[in-house]
């Protein structure tokens, strides 16, 4: 197995202090030069004979990353959470008084997100009582902020199911999806494109789309589709059985992770 260099060396860097810190605090020992490289030789000569402790090591170091990562997240969504489920431009679909959110971001040009967009609509059919709430997280691109700039104005004549009829069309488009394209299904749905192209130059529309860029960096999403539910920041197309149990893990404790 051939580990990433950044990954080795943290977990070098994770085994001395493992093996070192407790003995060196315990003693409050200070090493000198000699002694230093006398414990270097002997970890590496342990670990030319056992290599195989750096795929331990490696584990621990990326359990505890992503642990950490939970944490700061769980936090960040709770900071957030105003914005996260009740920012008047976003997206909402399902049932708008539902008990529980689903929160996505998402890309016209991901093509994981058009898998997703059966996932979502799975989910919606069978729970009547889910709140489904989409957030236009443009990042591959600039033509995937042109879509989104136009589908965010396009909220201001379309509403409800016809506003999502607007979504699923623009995210299941063939090929590239640019300002261009989402602007044509708009215009094949009966909205007003002269209002349209002004309603994309207003404040608040600008405004909406620099927000949820923030709240994406926020909880430090790094691609879509991304989901939130309760206090988890869920990455990835990963399928209706994980999504439909965090739901129904927050319907019973009021978290996504019970236990």
């Amino acid at each position: 197995m051939r580990f990433p260099l950044l990954k080795t060396f943290q977990a070098l860097a994770l085994l001395g202090t493992l093996a070192v810190a407790p003995a060196a605090q315990a003693q409050n020992a200070v090493f000198s030069e000699q002694q230093k490289q006398a414990i270097g030789e002997v970890v590496k000569e342990y670990l030319l004979k056992n290599p195989e402790v750096l795929t331990e090591v490696i584990s621990e170091l990326e359990k505890r990353q992503a642990e950490a990562q939970q944490v700061a997240q769980a936090g960040a969504v709770q900071e957030t959470k105003q914005t996260l489920l009740n920012a008047p431009h976003s997206y909402v679909t399902g049932n708008p008084s539902g008990d529980i959110t689903l929160v996505e971001f998402f890309d016209y040009n991901c093509g994981y997100c058009k898998k997703a967009l059966a996932d979502v609509q799975t989910l919606m059919k069978a729970d009547p009582k889910l709140r489904v709430v989409l957030k236009d997280f443009p990042v591959l691109g600039p033509d995937s902020v042109e879509a989104s700039r136009v589908a965010l104005a396009v909220k201001n004549q379309l509403q409800g199911q016809k506003l999502f009829d607007y979504h699923v069309k623009v995210l299941e488009t063939r090929g590239r999806v640019n300002g261009e394209r989402a602007m044509a299904v708009a215009k094949e749905m009966g909205v007003d494109i002269a209002k349209l192209q002004k309603d994309m130059e207003s404040p608040e529309q600008r405004k909406a789309l620099q927000e949820n860029m923030a709240l994406g960096d926020k909880l430090n999403l790094t691609g879509t589709p991304a989901f939130v539910i309760g206090e988890a920041v869920i990455p990835g197309a990963v399928g209706v059985e994980p999504l439909k149990q965090l739901i129904d893990n927050v319907r019973s404790c009021g978290k996504a992770n019970c236990g």
